[in-house]
């Protein structure tokens, strides 16, 4: 029965976004090179697009490739963690588990926390697929080859930083996937995505109710069912079952992470809590316009270059 649900799904999905007819978008599938049973010998895969055609192939991303970065190398962000660590157990072992959207201020861990979940659990059959936003119109594809791989492997297709134009209906081939297609999508996969926009696509002035209420305020391209509008614009990221925000960091919080990598790249204890380095801390962070995770390892990662290599260079004389 869940087969047949599986197969039902990708079917009906597939020829509802082929703007060819279903016969030739079969052939075109069925043209692929992949070896099904890569998905046993690889953890992460990006979907690559064939340009001019309805078709593409899963490229195998190596272990030496993968962000190695680990749970336990994000730091204030525990209650996101939480709630998509016990999110992605449950689908692991077989249970209802939700879409996650990852959303809010940059380089402050969304995408390194999707990244650390792989490096937690690829060891309990968990599979990554990236794929772009500007691929999404190849999700029928992806989701009939994904539907095909042994029943114990689980996939998190993972779409980074996404948004979309007011004109962009790319966004329809997610949406059906997520939720509102009469077949139930297959039960081995899940929508991760990230967005630095809780609405994924773009909320005008014009679409405030006070704006409307002015008197004053006329416009030629007007709609008559505005609500309308606004309700397609925000029922995307709704059909998201989990949204998790993410905020910049104070500035005790951004020590705390620049304190952590500098500790990673074996920076000596007294350095790492000289008030200089505190400083040139902080200045980083101002130049930038950011106390983000990602500021700080910037800094880490340029100061420890440095000292590490102004100290090689001295024992060297």
């Amino acid at each position: 029965m869940e087969k047949i649900q599986k197969n039902n799904f990708s079917n009906k999905f597939s020829n509802k976004f082929s703007n060819k007819n279903s016969k030739n978008f079969s052939q075109k599938i069925s043209m692929q090179n992949f070896d099904i049973t890569n998905f046993e010998k690889f953890n992460a895969f990006r979907w690559q697009h064939l340009l001019n055609q309805i078709n593409g192939n899963f490229v195998e991303i190596t272990d030496q490739h993968i962000n190695k970065i680990k749970l336990t190398d994000l730091h204030f962000i525990e209650q996101q963690k939480q709630i998509i660590v016990q999110n992605t157990m449950q689908f692991l072992y077989g249970f209802p588990a939700n879409n996650v959207l990852l959303t809010g201020s940059r380089g402050c861990g969304k995408s390194s926390l999707v990244h650390a979940l792989l490096n937690e659990f690829a060891a309990q059959n968990l599979r990554f697929v990236e794929i772009d936003k500007n691929d999404l119109g190849d999700l029928p594809i992806v989701i009939q080859i994904l539907s095909k791989a042994k029943n114990n492997l689980r996939f998190i297709i993972f779409c980074d930083d996404l948004s979309f134009d007011a004109d962009d209906n790319r966004y329809k081939a997610l949406k059906s996937l997520l939720d509102g297609s009469m077949a139930m999508p297959p039960e081995n996969i899940l929508i991760y995505a990230t967005s630095n926009h809780r609405h994924l696509m773009p909320d005008y002035f014009s679409d405030n109710d006070a704006v409307q209420k002015d008197t004053n305020y006329y416009s030629q391209n007007d709609e008559i069912h505005r609500n309308e509008t606004v309700d397609e614009k925000i029922s995307l990221s709704d059909r998201f079952g989990i949204w998790l925000p993410f905020y910049n960091f104070d500035q005790s919080e951004f020590l705390g992470i620049v304190n952590y990598w500098l500790n990673f790249y074996n920076i000596e204890k007294a350095i790492i809590e000289d008030e200089q380095t505190i400083l040139s801390a902080l200045q980083w962070s101002t130049q930038r316009g950011s106390r983000s995770g990602r500021t700080a390892k910037q800094f880490a990662k340029d100061f420890a270059g440095k000292y590490l290599l102004a100290k090689k260079l001295q024992t060297q004389k």
